[in-house]
């Protein structure tokens, strides 16, 4: 049985919501994020990010920073708060896909007992940045994203909550409706009225298990920091909850995540398909009638599409059991020869990959660690690792299928923890939305 509370959340003033809200945190490099606020001092990345605020490093000042940031923006009108608490249904579309899910607070012993369920172990370092950047700003930032099955009742009355907003003309619950640069819509709805928040509740109690899907790091600290205060004697009554979105599992789309390796200098593209051989069927794929042609009279427009459909139509697995391989110029469609492993976890295609290619072969023992790998999400597309492979920065490219969720929530169940890098969720919640003030 799950526990949710509503929440008078800390907000974007509805005028700034499409400068402040941001990709999280964790999404960007530090060069990438001083990028994206350039010109946008507005942007969460100030607070969310607060490393990008300094030059060079700055020990402690960087959380500092963050709460002096949040305070001026909640004090100028930038950030307002509800009144009451409340339930919000976030929408997300891209691509003509939608996803709807309902944001509330869950709770650190839910967490604790694993009725929240985990698949990844987090790191101590990692924890204690998020712990630190809470106290800074009296209240957590991010959202932890879950994902459930059945409450079908539950995804019935977020659509008629929608229904009813876009169809008011008096003061609806529409709270925010705007599109970011890269093609998402979001939109925000407050549910307030208290019958239905009880209703809501129930129906949670009902399910007995909520998935992270991202946001490990964040529910970690949330549960550290709660813990911590309990100690401290200064436990509040929001103190062991912290802020999540709920998604149906059948609404939710994993992309494929993609590797690039370095070789030893000692191996040359062949040797390792021979080595391939041993473990998978491979198929060379060819390109308008040979290898990587792209010399030809068209537009180099039409040139780009046509390698682009190349791409999803011929070299894009198909199937769990396949990838396909980019190496020296060429691609090749590969498929696993023996079955996968009976356990959750093994069977998933990127441990296959793991264990009997990047480990034996290329030495790649420690994925997490080892500079000798990258790790490309699917939203960049097949052309990055592409290019990375052609440009030399790296000798082979992997586009693995994508890990479907009831296997993620398979390991979960089984208490096994995914593969590292197996599951690229897309579209990302944004951060700077939902603020829980402790």
């Amino acid at each position: 049985m799950a526990e949710i509370r509503p929440f008078a959340a800390i907000r974007p003033a509805a005028d700034k919501v499409d400068r402040i809200a941001a990709l999280p945190y964790d999404v960007y490099t530090k060069r990438e994020a001083i990028e994206e606020v350039s010109d946008n001092e507005d942007s969460f990345l100030r607070i969310d990010k607060p490393e990008i605020n300094f030059l060079a490093g700055a020990g402690d000042d960087i959380y500092e920073k963050a709460g002096e940031i949040f305070l001026e923006m909640c004090r100028d009108g930038r950030f307002i708060q509800d009144e009451s608490k409340c339930f919000y249904i976030y929408e997300l579309t891209m691509n003509g896909h939608v996803q709807t899910g309902l944001v509330a607070l869950v709770s650190s012993d839910d967490y604790e007992k694993g009725v929240i369920k985990r698949h990844e172990n987090t790191l101590e370092a990692k924890e204690l940045d998020r712990v630190r950047h809470i106290r800074a700003l009296g209240a957590e930032s991010g959202l932890v994203y879950l994902a459930y099955s059945g409450a079908e009742e539950l995804t019935h009355i977020m659509s008629e909550s929608k229904l009813y907003a876009e169809n008011s003309t008096g003061d609806a619950s529409l709270l925010y409706d705007f599109t970011r640069p890269d093609g998402v819509r979001h939109r925000v709805f407050r549910i307030d009225d208290e019958s239905l928040i009880e209703k809501i509740k129930a129906i949670i109690k009902d399910v007995e298990s909520l998935y992270i899907c991202d946001g490990h790091h964040r529910a970690a600290a949330a549960v550290r920091n709660a813990m911590e205060l309990k100690k401290e004697g200064r436990f509040g009554d929001e103190t062991g909850y912290f802020p999540a979105a709920l998604f149906p599992a059948s609404e939710l789309r994993i992309m494929d995540y993609n590797r690039v390796v370095k070789m030893d200098d000692d191996m040359d593209p062949d040797e390792l398909l021979v080595y391939l051989m041993d473990k998978c069927s491979i198929c060379p794929v060819m390109e308008f009638g040979g290898f990587k042609e792209r010399e030809s009279s068209d537009p180099r427009e039409a040139i780009d599409k046509k390698h682009h459909d190349f791409l999803e139509s011929t070299v894009r697995p198909d199937k769990k059991g396949q990838f396909s391989l980019y190496i020296d110029g060429r691609w090749y469609r590969c498929e696993f020869k023996e079955k996968p492993e009976s356990d959750p976890a093994g069977s998933i295609d990127t441990a296959r990959l793991q264990n009997d290619i990047l480990s034996p072969i290329f030495g790649i023992d420690d994925p997490r660690n080892d500079e000798r790998i990258d790790f490309i999400g699917g939203i960049k597309g097949i052309e990055e690792v592409e290019r990375l492979v052609d440009e030399g920065e790296y000798d082979a490219g992997f586009i693995m299928y994508p890990t479907k969720i009831r296997e993620l929530m398979a390991v979960a169940d089984a208490k096994e923890l995914m593969p590292p890098k197996s599951t690229w969720f897309e579209p990302k919640l944004l951060s700077g939305l939902f603020i829980h003030k402790l």
